[in-house]
């Protein structure tokens, strides 16, 4: 007799509460989520399984900028193709209710191919081909993000009126842990742990940092794909949080030359179902064999995969000597000023922080890039060969720093061997394309600096 398959727990649910609406969304190529209210017949119907589920979805969402301008030298999406619907498919697992939005449902998709394959293009999809050759390896990847941003009183009409100059930070001064400061936007602060935590996404902690308005959460310790998804929507969900309190936050990496940048860090250790393999207590570091060849896989190639965790022209501004962020492929034990960050220590808290990535990351390649250039090095069976730095780069006089420009890295990235054998020819191609967009869009542009530095004198 033919058994009836149980249907999701996530849709039985969403049945039972009598919602007429849910909310959908998607990640583009920089990191912003696209999305739309489904009535909940269509809604239904999107949500069956393959081959009948899936909804479409404008494919515009890989073929333009931040700004919705088009790219003019994409292949696997442009004027060319007639930018036609794609096919989006819902993610059950990732159910939640937006609090701040009337509980409405919430769920998050991901593209795929008319036969039902990953999108090649798609940043959920990037991630999750990462993830599946770690579990081919027998490792489920775990991460954590931690994002610094800047929070200014302001409004998208306020801002618009500005012109783009001087916006104002929610507090003044350089007040890092600072107790007084959570006090100056009392409700704004804590509506971000309760309404977060309501709305599946955890943080951790949540604190002032050192610049003016600025905060910094850390998000829970979960498995990678979670992570990422999480992290996605932290950021999303900040903004629409802040919206209520006249804050706008921003996660821009660096908005001031004379302040410090915002960080994107990533923690991660590889597990085997049971426990954390990246701890090893007869090791005398706590490093296990696993962790130390991970380690060197980032140490000798992350640099490879640059544009994925410095996408933006801005990224590069933040990569400044003596400003926090590191500037070179370096690794330390509990070190905050080299790149990789070792925490060794107990089972359950041993693990790698990867601190070269800003703010303004798309979670997911951010996350797919440091992954993949672990695993990389686990392939491989990478040594480490240099010792840790002490202090702030000591011990690292040799080696070459990060690139200065997007362009640059983005050459690099094209040319990767390694990129291309864990992400694809396809991503490769399109991600590269979309960053060479962005640094003509910088070319032709005439900033205040120029303006202030030639208008006159020259």
């Amino acid at each position: 007799m033919a058994t009836t398959k149980k249907e999701h727990p996530a849709l039985a649910a969403l049945r039972k509460s009598g919602a007429s609406k849910v909310k959908v969304a998607v990640s583009d190529i920089d990191g912003i989520l696209r999305g739309k209210l489904l009535h909940i017949d269509k809604f239904l119907g999107a949500a069956e399984p393959y081959p009948k589920g899936g909804f479409g979805f404008c494919d515009v969402v890989f073929g333009w900028d931040a700004h919705d301008v088009c790219y003019d030298n994409a292949q696997v999406t442009g004027w060319q193709h007639g930018f036609p619907d794609a096919l989006a498919r819902l993610d059950l697992d990732t159910a939640r209710r937006v609090p701040w939005d009337g509980d409405v449902p919430f769920f998050l998709g991901e593209f795929v191919t008319a036969d039902g394959g990953p999108y090649p293009v798609c940043p959920r999809q990037t991630l999750k081909r990462v993830l599946k050759r770690a579990e081919k390896l027998g490792f489920a990847a775990m991460a954590g993000m931690e994002f610094e941003w800047f929070n200014f009183a302001e409004t998208p009409q306020s801002w618009a009126a500005k012109r783009g100059a001087a916006p104002e930070p929610i507090t003044p001064g350089m007040f890092g842990y600072s107790l007084l400061r959570m006090g100056d936007q009392r409700g704004f602060f804590n509506a971000l742990m309760d309404e977060m935590l309501a709305f599946g996404v955890p943080i951790e902690g949540l604190h002032t940092e050192t610049g003016p308005g600025v905060y910094e959460a850390a998000l829970a310790f979960c498995g990678a794909l979670e992570s990422a998804d999480r992290a996605i929507l932290f950021k999303t969900g900040a903004k629409e949080i802040g919206k209520r309190f006249g804050v706008m936050p921003s996660f821009m990496a660096k908005w001031n030359q004379h302040l410090p940048g915002c960080s994107g860090h990533i923690h991660q250790s590889l597990s085997d179902g049971q426990r954390n393999l990246f701890f090893d207590a007869k090791s005398s570091r706590s490093m296990s064999a696993l962790f130390e060849s991970y380690l060197a896989g980032q140490i000798e190639c992350l640099m490879q995969f640059a544009p994925m965790f410095w996408p933006t022209i801005n990224s590069y501004k933040r990569l400044v000597d003596g400003f926090w962020a590191p500037v070179k492929p370096t690794w330390g034990i509990d070190n905050r000023t080299a790149s990789f960050r070792v925490i060794a220590g107990s089972p359950k808290s041993t693990r790698l922080e990867t601190r070269c990535p800003g703010a303004d990351v798309n979670p997911y390649l951010a996350m797919a890039a440091v992954i993949a250039a672990g695993l990389h090095g686990v392939e491989k069976g990478l040594k480490l060969s240099a010792p840790p730095i002490t202090g702030t780069n000591q011990g690292a006089d040799h080696i070459p720093r990060a690139p200065r420009s997007l362009i640059g890295a983005t050459h690099e990235f094209k040319q990767s061997a390694i990129a291309r054998d864990w992400l694809g020819d396809t991503f490769v191609d399109h991600f590269a394309a979309t960053r060479e967009w962005e640094h003509r869009q910088w070319q032709d542009a005439v900033t205040d600096w120029e303006l202030k530095r030639y208008f006159e004198i020259i």
